[in-house]
């Protein structure tokens, strides 16, 4: 196998990002390329064509590479559904629910058997495998039986090189530290180092870049400067996106501790109109135009959060004012009037109701089996607006209306059920489509009637998809201007040479 480990300094160092950029320029060069992470740890999940989930970051490379992703690019995925527990996701099945302690002493063996699995199939299909660490490769506490780092590196027998934010401070310490820590036979795999995230004058860090190589042996391929919207989207929370402030419409995105799939508010940064304000209290909801609910991993602690903020409350009357609502899948459920968790597949709890918002007359209940699904819809014709949209679902919960006359339906499937709510001319919408609003001519027609109902002009498609494609390259150009391409080439195509010979 080819390759090359991309591993960081600490969490957000930039990993996933250089590894999409690594993964669309082998792309551009006609190099079949795959992109792997053994473990990944993320509620911001991807669901495959075949209805698999893994983590959304691999799913985002897979796209730069131009290929279809699939199970074996991330065939573990850890999803928080607590500060002590998380679903284990195996090969894009979910498989239990376990503590720290409990995946640490009973899956290791398993999940290496997993990862040699998926190894064996990406090496039969691709020319070079890019891979992505996970937080820092010697966290002492982990490193025995670690997934993700170092191990994985040895068991592909790939080169890694080490990437380091220069903008949070101290990225000397945190080089030369993560080195030391390393054992020998580790350290040897370390053929490179990337400074990420710089600002300012490049000049002004050449005597840096010569004593890091002096004090290491180990070059430093190249400084990064920081890259402002790139449109790449992260992979957990340290990754969300920040508010921004545009003269227009006000969109309050809000933030629950467990928030999952917050990619689907990425489109809307792209709007030249479009403020997004994340808001986790009520002191940070200001006057907004329109409210999203994002999806959760944990619905009803979410909920149980909301409720101690006051921010249900203030639901309501926004609600009562004609204010614009979405729910996309926990947060739709938390908009209905009662929600049921007979099996505790939601809370851990069995046979626990909580009360809904209750802004939408339905009624959802937890069950065992999870639903992941890609999905093709069409709006309800009632709507009176012709489009067709794509997406995918992931959700335990099935959600079931309470009152026939107190809405409908938002979305036709192909199968031709119905799905999602629908109310007050589209004031208020609730749906388990996740990217739902990737769907520019969708995104569009919603934010038009905000625009036309608050007097602003309204705006043409933006057309997303085009765009993505665009910051793909845009991405690996900046990537292969700023770093040495050519060296970085000749370390995952030499190395097993070089390792065998030495």
């Amino acid at each position: 196998m080819k390759g090359i480990m991309v591993l960081g300094t600490a969490s957000d160092s930039g990993k996933s990002l250089i590894a999409t950029a690594i993964c669309r320029a082998f792309a551009n060069e006609g190099i079949k390329a795959a992109p792997f992470k053994s473990q990944n740890m993320s509620n911001n999940s991807y669901v495959t064509m075949d209805g698999k989930e893994i983590g959304r970051a691999q799913g985002i490379q897979a796209e730069a590479a131009g290929i279809e992703a699939t199970v074996w690019m991330n065939p573990i995925l850890l999803k928080p559904k607590s500060d002590q527990q998380s679903e284990v996701v195996l090969l894009g099945k979910a498989q239990e629910i376990l503590s720290g302690r409990g995946y640490r002493d009973s899956f290791y063996e398993k999940g290496i058997e997993t990862i040699r699995l998926a190894l064996g199939r990406l090496a039969e299909e691709f020319e070079v495998v890019v891979m992505e660490g996970a937080g820092s490769p010697v966290e002492i506490n982990l490193k025995e039986r670690e997934l993700v780092n170092m191990k994985v590196a040895e068991l592909a027998d790939i080169p890694a090189v080490l990437v380091a934010d220069i903008d949070r401070g101290g990225v000397f310490a945190s080089i030369v530290g993560t080195l030391e820590l390393l054992p020998p036979e580790e350290r040897e795999r370390v053929q490179g180092v990337i400074i990420n995230k710089f600002r300012g004058d490049l000049s002004l860090f050449e005597e840096g870049v010569e004593w890091l190589e002096d004090r290491t042996g180990i070059p430093v391929l190249g400084v990064l400067p920081f890259l402002e919207n790139h449109m790449i989207d992260g992979e957990d929370s340290l990754s969300l996106p920040p508010s921004a402030y545009k003269d227009g419409l006000e969109i309050v995105v809000l933030k629950p501790p467990y928030i999952s799939n917050y990619s689907d508010i990425e489109p809307f940064y792209f709007e030249p109109d479009v403020s997004i304000r994340w808001a986790a209290r009520l002191s940070e909801i200001g006057s907004p135009d329109a409210v999203i609910i994002p999806g959760t991993k944990s619905t009803i602690r979410d909920l149980q959060y909301f409720k101690r903020e006051g921010l249900d409350n203030w639901m309501r009357s926004f609600a009562r004012r004609g204010g614009y609502i979405a729910g996309i899948c926990g947060g739709y459920q938390m908009l209905g009037e009662q929600l049921a968790d007979p099996l505790g597949s939601d809370t851990g709890s069995v046979h626990c109701r909580e009360d809904g918002i209750g802004i939408i007359p339905a009624e959802t209940t937890f069950s065992a089996d999870k639903k992941t699904v890609r999905t093709v819809a069409k709006l309800v014709p009632s709507i009176g607006r012709d489009i067709i949209v794509q997406g995918y679902e992931i959700h335990l919960g099935r959600t079931a209306a309470t009152h026939p006359h107190g809405g409908q339906s938002l979305l036709l499937l192909e199968d031709g059920t119905e799905e999602g709510y629908y109310g007050k001319d589209g004031r208020v919408i609730g749906t388990y489509l996740h990217h739902l609003f990737h769907n520019d001519e969708w995104r569009n027609c919603w934010l038009n009637w905000i625009r036309e109902e608050k007097g602003l002009p309204l705006q043409d498609t933006i057309h997303i998809r085009s765009l993505k494609e665009l910051k793909y390259d845009e991405l690996a150009e900046h990537l292969q201007n700023h770093l040495d391409w050519e060296r970085l080439k000749e370390i995952v195509f030499s190395w097993r040479k070089h390792h065998e010979m030495a």
